[in-house]
């Protein structure tokens, strides 16, 4: 006599209950700073960044370090540290061009006092990589709060610092014509709350 069956064989496993999946946060999940908290003036391991009221102290040490000064100049952080005479020495500084909600940062130029130098402390010694990723983290949250969605810039040997922050190689043609034809090679781009890229927009 065949046996009946009446639905699942004794002792076999059912099937697991699909697990529930979180919604993905929303583009929208870190919405920007505002321009006043983004612009405060900040210190990290005794040197001071703040944004840079007269270019021309920044536009030196472009013309040190032979970086072509943009023309369009939007603003400009600087990195400082005390000097034994009770006034401080720019050691660093990086500049951004803006282009509605584009940004071109150029630099950093880090220039940090060798050890022997007169007037200038060098104990602890500085690090010029750390000097210069807090220059962009400064740049970075200035840019966006201002509107800027997305970052461009040369990396000028300073890989190291880009890949850190979120920013990935990109070809030329997703610069907008705004920004395109700026000196130095190899670009890269940060984009704030999407990792999707589109080179659509790349002409406009």
């Amino acid at each position: 006599m065949a046996r009946s069956r009446t639905g699942d064989r004794a002792g076999a496993r059912r099937p697991a209950a699909p697990r529930s999946t979180p919604p993905p946060p929303p583009d929208d999940a870190s919405p920007a700073p505002s321009v006043a908290s983004a612009t405060l003036p900040r210190v990290w391991q005794g040197v001071g960044y703040r944004p840079l009221a007269d270019l021309a102290r920044a536009r030196a040490l472009f013309d040190f370090a032979a970086i072509p000064w943009p023309e369009q100049a939007a603003f400009a952080w600087g990195a400082s540290i005390a000097d034994d005479a009770g006034g401080e020495r720019l050691v660093g500084v990086i500049v951004a061009e803006r282009h509605r909600t584009t940004a071109m940062l150029h630099g950093p130029v880090v220039d940090t006092p060798t050890a022997g130098r007169v007037g200038v402390p060098t104990d602890p010694p500085l690090d010029p990589l750390e000097i210069a990723t807090q220059l962009v983290t400064a740049a970075m949250d200035h840019a966006t709060a201002l509107g800027a969605a997305t970052l461009y810039t040369r990396p000028h040997g300073l890989d190291r610092v880009w890949i850190r922050l979120g920013f990935i190689p990109v070809p030329e043609v997703a610069l907008p014509a705004a920004l395109a034809g700026r000196p130095g090679a190899g670009l890269y781009a940060w984009r704030g709350g999407t990792a999707l890229w589109t080179l659509r927009e790349a002409s406009q």
